[in-house]
């Protein structure tokens, strides 16, 4: 369903970085306007050592999807950003987009732009932020002609019910 009525990208990460899985799915919006923002929720081993959470959103600039489940006042990222060099990449459809981080305190949020759309990577521990060392190569799960294979875990507590 959330697929079927998003007006922004539906982010995966694909292939999956070893060992992680799909632990949910959330959008924003209503039935006149369509999904103006999804998250995907992902669980997997810290490259640092113990579990790690983290959460690719897409949203339309204002909606504060990314901002609200980040924990960040306001609907977008603030004031600063983009202020310094990106600190990391996305890789949509051989395309690197940057991203840049985001002050916070026990996660690490990287927030860039795609195709009119914000992304947010919002990842806990902080130290997950090292699995952005690389590109992280992002998949729009709206399109259809694509085959996965998806791996799910448990529910992720960092969306709401």
């Amino acid at each position: 369903m959330l697929v079927r009525h998003a007006k922004v990208p539906v982010w995966l990460p694909w292939p999956l970085p070893s060992g992680w899985l799909v632990s949910g799915f959330i959008g924003a919006g209503d039935e006149r306007t369509g999904t103006r923002g999804s998250a995907v929720a992902l669980s997997g081993p810290n490259p640092l050592g113990g579990p790690a959470e983290m959460l690719i959103i897409a949203e339309e600039p204002g909606v504060g999807l990314g901002a609200g489940l980040a924990g960040l006042p306001g609907p977008d990222p603030g004031d600063g950003f983009a202020a310094s060099q990106p600190h990391a990449t996305v890789k949509v459809a051989n395309h690197e987009a940057p991203l840049w981080l985001v002050e916070s305190d026990g996660k690490a949020i990287f927030v860039g732009e795609v195709s009119a759309s914000w992304v947010w990577l919002v990842l806990w521990p902080d130290t997950a932020g090292t699995l952005l060392v690389e590109p992280l190569p992002l998949r729009d799960l709206r399109y259809p002609e694509q085959e996965f294979d998806l791996p799910f875990g448990a529910l992720s507590p960092r969306l709401p019910a």
